[in-house]
């Protein structure tokens, strides 16, 4: 038999009831030898006459009357507590049973589990003890696997739908193109600009998968890359890259860039500022405005980015932090992947960071990250030593 819960429970039980159980056996054996002394203030030398009629001295006649209560005592108290203990032990056994069954169910669900049985539960209905805690608790885990699960899955189809767009965009113009005997080159140059631009889109869809997939493999851990950065500095250079775009809308930039200086790994942190300023330009309005400020406020690095545009229905907010989601509605495949807000939770995760968002009256939204600031996160520097081979 292997050691389980239930039987050590019992040989617990048992030993404790038996050991308590020798103990005032031995305890009333002690108080019987010791007071059972009728004759000891008789003079010395005298006798008692026994209901047979015999006369025997009083001294022998309490000394066998001590050693036979004695041996009466040990002999019924030890039958009495080999019973007990053996009735002890069957009902510890019996309760350990009902006691642990719960575990027993606990454990025969787990094994039951799989992807396509998520939807059971324990819901253990006893009383209010550890057992039902602990059923609680493994009741709660299902519920937080359900609901990675069914994200998971429809984080899969959607990316399996954004990809699919532009691939089948790029079979379509080929296709048709082939099948026309009468195309020329400039038609050969309209199908290769279709295809050129859905294959951008991919590859940016990929990418964007890529970052998202590192940003969350270390979220919670501690990151592969730990450097001093400063937020202003990635602002900056992310603003560089669009500024054509916001040109071309004749938005109205405001910066204010104070030091907002980080630890963390750079890349990352380019690629947040770059997608919360691109989210920013890509949703705004022909004339629309769009400010920028970083500081450094009570141990912790702010980064906000509001701008003016379409309106956004505050109850729609959270879930703009969703992959392939604009608005509380999925992305169908148009302007852009779906993931540059979800990306920015990654990296705000990975760096213990948090980002909010709030939607601004008129249309808009206003974007804050808040980040540990450099003098509270160490910095992590790898090195490496190659040792010299002698020739």
């Amino acid at each position: 038999m292997r050691p389980t819960l239930r039987l050590r429970l019992t040989l617990l039980n048992g030993i404790l009831l038996v050991g308590a159980g020798v103990v005032l056996v031995l305890l009333a054996w002690l108080l019987v030898s010791e007071s059972l002394h009728p004759v000891d203030e008789l003079r010395a030398g005298s006798t008692v006459t026994l209901a047979d009629g015999t006369t025997k001295e009083a001294l022998v006649w309490q000394a066998e009357m001590v050693a036979q209560a004695s041996r009466e005592l040990l002999i019924k108290g030890f039958s009495a507590l080999i019973a007990v203990g053996i009735i002890g032990v069957a009902l510890a056994y019996l309760m350990a049973g009902r006691a642990l069954r719960p575990l027993h169910y606990v454990t025969q669900t787990a094994q039951r589990l799989g992807e396509q049985t998520l939807d059971q539960r324990i819901r253990y209905s006893g009383g209010d003890d550890e057992v039902a805690e602990l059923a609680r608790t493994f009741d709660a885990m299902l519920d937080r696997l359900t609901a990675a699960f069914e994200s998971q899955k429809r984080f899969v189809a959607n990316a399996s739908h954004e990809l699919r767009t532009p691939l089948a965009v790029m079979r379509t113009e080929i296709d048709v193109t082939l099948s026309d005997d009468e195309a020329d080159v400039a038609e050969y140059r309209r199908m290769a600009k279709v295809v050129r631009n859905a294959s951008e889109r991919a590859n940016g869809l990929v990418d964007a998968l890529l970052v998202l997939a590192r940003s969350e493999a270390q979220s919670g851990r501690r990151l592969v890359r730990k450097m001093p950065a400063d937020l202003s500095m990635s602002v900056h250079n992310a603003l560089s890259a669009v500024k054509a775009e916001a040109e071309r809308l004749k938005l109205d930039v405001t910066k204010d860039l104070s030091p907002a200086p980080v630890v963390g790994d750079p890349s990352l942190l380019d690629r947040l500022a770059g997608n919360l300023i691109e989210n920013a330009i890509r949703y705004n309005h022909l004339l629309g405005r769009l400010w920028l400020r970083t500081e450094s406020v009570d141990g912790r690095s702010l980064l906000i980015v509001g701008n003016t545009g379409y309106e956004v229905e505050p109850a729609d907010v959270p879930g703009l932090f969703e992959p392939f989601q604009r608005g509380g509605w999925e992305r169908t495949g148009s302007r852009g992947s779906g993931l540059g807000l979800s990306i920015v939770r990654a990296v705000c995760d990975a760096h213990g960071g948090t980002v909010s968002a709030v939607a601004q009256v008129g249309g808009g939204l206003e974007v804050t990250v808040s980040l540990p600031a450099a003098d509270t996160t160490p910095v992590v520097a790898a090195t490496a030593s190659v040792p010299r081979v002698r020739t």
